[in-house]
């Protein structure tokens, strides 16, 4: 199956500018193609991640991808798909997050292969050095405003209004693929379906300088829920690709957590299984639901190929853990995973402490009264143990790698106990 075939049945195509002529060409040799990521954090999230794996199934279809880090334009701030004006980070900071993106990509594509590495390249390269009057001269004067004013990405925006820092983000976007082609020879920019005007834009520009060979854009599908709602984000907020900010833990659950509705749908668009294993767990998925067999597919796949298999098997780990009540067979490593967000106390000392006092220090409960009586009834739990006795002395021995505690206080509250290194 040719690779414009699969994306077909993944839904993974919105708008192609030409589509007979990209599968020639891309039927008949190998093609170079980008997308664009723009450093507005310090780390990619999973709204990105659809692009990402779209280049890596036109890299494993023999065809050489470029991921192209937005260090200049991540200055400036794309209008696509936004209400409002972004805010401006200082150079120094877009710097930083260039490189920490650059870092990301680079785990998420194939950089070693011999026949069609991908590379990274980032436009600040050409356009940091880029002065106003040949910006105004070479560029500027290949737009007119009635072209730009009828993109959708500065139409939603006038009732509202617009910088004229982002309205010009359309020409420094197409000036890049210009760049790329030129000096890479790149003829497809690839990009979410809110980029449709940006990338016409961008052949529009190329065909002024004079090129006769065809350049395309595609565009892909913004995936919603079942309910309508955007991809992409928990009850906590972002799904980051960074296991600082969302640890693999999390990132697992979210996926195993997909709705019966969205699941086979998100199976398509972000796992390279075949697509008849995929309709194998579909077939399972309507015959015993309970088993989520294709959530569970989901979520080995997309922590297997962001974070790796050693963080899928924690997640495992954690996962079953958690639903035992074995919390003693975690690692410290897993224990920070699992309970990273749980409220938590240090310990200023090593010194054995009483459980009441430390219940109270640590705000567990509000009183010693109260402390007692939660020990006396069976509401705390350390380590996945119920302790009931009252004078009962906690060490830094019974820590879990001597670094945590997890005290649970009734069926759902949790706490971290942390002892200093």
């Amino acid at each position: 199956m040719d690779i414009i075939q699969d994306l077909k049945q993944r839904g993974l195509i919105y708008q192609v500018t030409d589509e007979e002529g990209l599968e020639k060409a891309l039927s008949s040799q190998k093609i170079k193609l980008y997308c664009g990521f723009d450093p507005t954090a310090d780390s990619l999230h999973i709204g990105n991640l659809l692009a990402i794996l779209t280049l890596r199934r036109f890299q494993l279809a023999g065809h050489q991808p470029y991921a192209l880090v937005g260090g200049a334009t991540g200055l400036i701030g794309d209008p696509s798909g936004r209400t409002d004006e972004r805010g401006l980070n200082p150079q120094e900071t877009v710097k930083q997050w260039s490189e920490k993106i650059k870092a990301q990509l680079s785990r998420l594509l194939d950089f070693e292969t011999e026949e069609n590495p991908a590379k990274v390249v980032n436009n600040y390269d050409w356009l940091g050095s880029m002065t106003i009057i040949p910006f105004l001269r070479d560029v500027g004067k290949n737009f007119s405003l009635n072209y730009m004013l009828a993109k959708d990405s500065v139409q939603s925006r006038l009732e509202g209004g617009i910088s004229y820092t982002e309205f010009s983000y359309m020409m420094l976007q197409s000036y890049d693929y210009y760049k790329l082609y030129e000096n890479e020879g790149i003829r497809l920019q690839i990009g979410g379906s809110d980029q449709w005007g940006n990338i016409t834009a961008g052949l529009e520009y190329i065909r002024k300088q004079g090129v006769e060979e065809e350049v395309f854009g595609l565009t892909m599908p913004l995936i919603t829920k079942s309910d309508g709602t955007k991809f992409g984000k928990s009850q906590a907020g972002a799904i980051w690709l960074d296991a600082e900010k969302t640890s693999p833990y999390e990132f697992y659950q979210f996926w195993y957590n997909a709705d019966d509705r969205d699941v086979v749908k998100l199976l398509k668009c972000f796992t390279f299984l075949p697509l008849e294993k995929i309709a194998e767990l579909e077939t399972s998925l309507k015959k015993e639901p309970e088993k989520r067999l294709a959530q569970k597919a989901l979520a080995e796949e997309m922590t297997k190929i962001v974070h790796g298999d050693k963080a899928f098997e924690q997640a495992i780990n954690i996962s079953e853990a958690l639903f035992s009540g074995d919390i003693k067979s975690l690692t410290a490593d897993e224990m920070k995973q699992a309970f990273k967000d749980v409220p938590s106390y240090t310990m200023e000392s090593d010194e054995p402490i009483g459980l009441v006092d430390l219940l109270v220090n640590s705000k567990i409960s509000p009183s010693k009264r109260q402390a007692r009586e939660d020990i006396n009834n069976g509401a705390i739990y350390l380590n996945g143990d119920r302790i009931q006795e009252v004078n009962k002395l906690i060490s830094k021995e019974e820590a879990i790698e001597q670094q945590f505690i997890l005290i649970r206080r009734g069926k759902k509250k949790y706490f971290m106990i942390k002892y200093k290194g």
